[in-house]
């Protein structure tokens, strides 16, 4: 699955994005170095607010929702209990059905690790508020030959693998930490796992001291599914158990201003390197995970020879 490249272009004279915008203030207003800077500053904080007041809303308006349903049910509950004792039961089935749509929305039916819109719009709200941590990391994983057992086992067996690779991603990640759950706060040190589509999964690996954490991270999950007993789950795969391919890029990470008006750019831009590097593994039959480390420069990612400590 490849990720969509870059932003659309607008050909209006206009000011389209942020970055535009200053753009357009350097050239037209002939401001002073200081008042110029005073009022790109003051445009980013504006920009800012919203942003995050965009990010709480969302949740805000799923808990309304949920909320005024609960009210309603609280009141029906009141008013019928003493006529039939079913009532009870009818209440806790319909707040059990708006808790089930509300989770449905944001997680993979299969695997229930969260879906990769959401994972997506998560990944862009960390790089446009973090302002914490020093390193961050996205990562894909590939199954590696899936379409063989897919079309030799059957897609009953196929379904089982996708399972239990996403148990063990699951299970493999830092135990302080929360696993794509809803209404996460980006903000917080967690990984997000996500299911990538077909037999990918990604991740997001935040608030990193080194580059090498995420390595640590990535490579025991590879060896967890390396050492897992396939054949205890199907004795076909005794033969040829389960092996995956990992791909992940660390972004050293650079005042959040920088980071905000180019969100979504990185946050695409970081897929695609991770894709890459996660196919490229796959040719050379890799047993190693070499993690790829870039910073921003000038609104684009450059990367690092070395790792900083």
């Amino acid at each position: 699955m490849r990720v969509r490249k870059g932003l659309d272009n607008h050909a209006d004279s206009a000011p389209q994005t942020r970055s535009e915008l200053h753009q357009w203030i350097r050239e037209r207003m002939h401001l002073t170095a200081a008042h110029e800077q005073a009022l790109i500053d003051a445009i980013d904080n504006v920009f800012m607010k919203h942003e995050q007041l965009w990010q709480q809303s969302k949740q805000e308006a799923i808990q309304a929702v949920s909320a005024g349903f609960t009210d309603r049910l609280k009141r029906l509950r009141d008013e019928l209990s003493a006529r039939d004792v079913t009532v009870s039961s009818i209440a806790r089935y319909f707040e059990d059905l708006v808790a089930d749509l509300t989770d449905r929305v944001h997680r993979d039916p299969k695997t229930r690790l969260m879906n990769f819109r959401r994972f997506i719009e998560q990944v862009e709200a960390f790089l446009a508020l973090e302002q914490r941590g020093r390193w961050c990391a996205v990562g894909l994983v590939d199954i590696n030959s899936f379409k063989w057992y897919n079309d030799t086992l059957g897609h009953a067996a196929g379904d089982k693998i996708i399972d239990r690779v996403a148990r063990l991603l699951r299970e493999q990640v830092r135990s302080d930490d929360l696993i794509a759950q809803e209404a996460v706060d980006v903000r917080a040190s967690q990984d997000l796992h996500a299911r990538f589509g077909g037999d990918e999964f990604c991740f997001l690996i935040p608030d990193l001291d080194e580059c090498r954490a995420a390595w640590v991270i990535a490579e025991r999950f590879r060896e967890a599914v390396e050492r897992h007993d396939w054949a205890g789950d199907d004795p076909r795969l005794a033969a040829k158990p389960v092996r995956v391919d990992v791909g992940i890029v660390c972004l050293l990470l650079s005042d959040v201003a920088e980071r905000r008006p180019i969100a979504r750019q990185l946050a695409q831009e970081l897929l695609e390197r991770a894709d890459k590097l996660m196919y490229e593994a796959k040719q050379e039959r890799a047993d190693h995970i070499h993690p790829l480390s870039v910073r921003i420069e000038n609104g684009t990612l450059v990367e690092l020879e070395e790792h900083p400590a």
